[in-house]
């Protein structure tokens, strides 16, 4: 079974500055431009798998709880249709190093080659139940979208790009500039074709010559149940058109939860207070509470202490990927001393006082009696 910990080289209590550290100087060792070893590229990916996991506490913290089983039930994971996080291991390094750091093969890239679109990103508000039970959202999204006059060519109908003249359909030029330690060799964009390689005598009306437009799109997403704040779904394809014939890029939804006036979460539990009276607190009692299931009945043990936790079974949120199990609804048992008596509860409580002084002293229930009625 793969160890993140192990691939990096770091222990389970490695901070995220250690984390990055051994991140740095791996990925140096392993990247397929450098290491040439036939497992290179794997390793590689495995590398930056490993670090997308731990440098995300939300992430480790369930692989340390669940491994790899418990990052895929909570959606993240590449294959399923929900893809939590962005960008690819490229992209990673190149936050690091800065476009591979010089670790380029020196391959040159094809200016009309298929070119892959960009990736969006859209925050939405979710209320506290729909993130619990899941739900089914139309959002619109502003993207690029291929155009349909020009096919993405970007030229007139009935017409078609000619080769730039200026680089002969490369995208660069190259410049000497003689100096006094000799002539120097720079390559540059074309400046003539902006580095596409191709002239566009006449451009389609429609995109301007684009290629692409934007327009605005109702998009349908579905929300698993159990998402919590800070989730990222990834919608496939439904980022801008690529150029050139390359695939769109994907949309990425961010999920913020609005705070509940009742409960609050924690995982897949739920919490919430119950105010109940001194005679309940005393004798017990068997009362209904609100849950995200709606009412539950709970018992009042007979005695209990102020801020006992009472425990209502799998009554919380669903486990994503796993809506048939749930987490538990802690009920806070709080009570307050009557502000006002009316003269038969001050007599009945005076009584409870006068009995509580032939018990021990330390009969913290009448204590509380003592205080009330004092207070």
């Amino acid at each position: 079974m793969t160890n993140y910990y192990e691939i990096l080289g770091v222990s389970k209590d490695a901070t995220q500055a250690e984390i990055k550290s051994a991140f740095r100087k791996k990925a140096r060792e392993l990247h397929p431009d450098v290491n040439k070893t036939p497992d290179a590229e794997e390793r590689f990916k495995e590398l930056g798998k490993a670090y997308e996991t731990l440098s995300d506490n939300e992430k480790r913290s369930l692989y340390d709880r669940y491994g790899e089983e418990g990052l895929s039930n909570a959606g993240y994971s590449s294959s399923g249709p929900f893809d939590f996080g962005f960008g690819d291991i490229n992209d990673i390094f190149e936050s690091f190093f800065g476009g591979m750091g010089g670790f380029s093969s020196g391959s040159t890239v094809d200016p009309n080659a298929p070119q892959r679109g960009h990736d969006l990103r859209l925050d939405i508000e979710l209320d506290f139940e729909e993130a619990a039970f899941g739900v089914e959202k139309e959002i619109k999204i502003d993207h690029l979208e291929m155009c349909k006059e020009c096919y993405g060519t970007g030229a007139q109908p009935g017409t078609k790009p000619s080769v730039c003249p200026e680089c002969n359909g490369q995208g660069r030029v190259v410049r000497l500039t003689k100096t006094i330690l000799g002539s120097i060799q720079q390559v540059t964009t074309c400046p003539k074709c902006g580095g596409t390689g191709q002239i566009i005598g006449t451009p389609c009306k429609k995109c301007n010559g684009e290629g692409r437009i934007e327009v605005e799109k109702t998009v349908k997403v579905k929300i698993p149940a159990g998402v919590d704040n800070n989730a990222k779904i990834r919608v496939a394809k439904e980022g801008d058109a690529g150029k050139n014939g390359g695939s769109s890029g994907d949309l990425y939804i961010v999920i913020y939860v609005k705070p509940h006036k009742e409960f609050k979460r924690d995982g897949f539990n739920v919490y919430s207070e119950l105010n109940i009276t001194f005679p309940q607190a005393v004798l017990g009692d068997t009362v209904v509470v609100n849950t995200i299931h709606g009412e539950k009945e709970i018992s009042i043990p007979s005695g209990i202490e102020y801020g006992k936790i009472l425990t209502i079974k799998n009554a919380g949120i669903p486990y994503l990927g796993h809506p048939e199990k749930r987490g538990d609804h802690l009920v806070m048992i709080k009570y307050l001393p009557p502000k006002s008596l009316n003269d038969e509860e001050r007599r009945l409580y005076a009584k409870l006082f006068e009995l509580s002084q032939n018990k021990k002293p330390n009969e913290k229930l009448f204590d509380k009696f003592k205080s009330a009625i004092h207070g």
